[in-house]
């Protein structure tokens, strides 16, 4: 497995998570007006990860949930730029699936439209790969676990200045390497492990968990209980 971006390269698959789309129509909704420039940034995402990827063969991509933003319905961003994203990445690879996040109440309509496969969870060989926001019913002969969800991020201070990274952090549950994967999405930064309560029930015990902060590269920062 490798870090590719804000993407993970796992045996064949190409996963990234909580891409949250329609995200900055919601916000605009409650009158917090911001550039609707979230595809265009997303976009450039996808550009970098399949550049760092460098040649290496795509089996299949997996978006582990919360590909769009709204709960209960389908806005008309939403519906317009899901789309376009599923035909962009669809060049890469045509085998997608998305996994169901707890964002993706009514995700069915726009899968059908592209014919692409709805889960709760998937497999890759050893590895499980599941949205975050619930526990297995069952983890036998997996290995790893990689989830989204918790959009894991850390603020670093220099001098007065605060800044949030988007980040990676890998650990153990129940003896299976887990990794967490950031927010795709470009309006969201993320939540702080250092700071914020998490909610996922697979990150009881964040402390012992490395940190691996994306920027324009990965930097290993070291276990989170050493940066708090």
């Amino acid at each position: 497995m490798y870090i590719c971006g804000l993407g993970l390269y796992a045996k064949g698959a190409l996963i990234i998570s909580d891409v949250h789309i329609g995200y900055e129509e919601a916000l605009n909704k409650q009158g917090i007006l911001i550039p609707r420039t979230q595809f265009k940034e997303i976009t450039k995402s996808w550009d970098r990860v399949i550049q760092e990827l460098d040649g290496n063969k795509i089996s299949r991509i997996i978006i582990n949930g919360d590909l769009k933003h709204e709960f209960g319905t389908i806005s008309e961003t939403e519906w317009r730029n899901t789309l376009k994203f599923l035909d962009l990445i669809g060049k890469t690879c045509e085998k997608i699936t998305l996994i169901r996040g707890n964002h993706d109440t009514n995700l069915g309509p726009i899968a059908r439209k592209r014919n692409v496969d709805i889960k709760d969870s998937c497999k890759v060989e050893d590895i499980l790969v599941m949205h975050g926001d619930s526990l297995p019913e069952n983890s036998t002969g997996i290995k790893a676990i990689i989830i989204g969800h918790e959009h894991p991020a850390v603020s670093l201070r220099e001098g007065a200045r605060i800044e949030t990274f988007k980040c990676f952090i890998k650990g153990k549950w129940k003896g299976k390497e887990i990794i967490v994967t950031p927010s795709f999405s470009p309006i969201v930064q993320g939540t702080d492990i250092l700071k914020e309560k998490l909610l996922s029930p697979f990150l009881k015990k964040v402390d012992d968990f490395d940190v691996f902060v994306a920027g324009d590269k990965i930097y290993e920062f070291g276990k989170v209980k050493n940066l708090r």
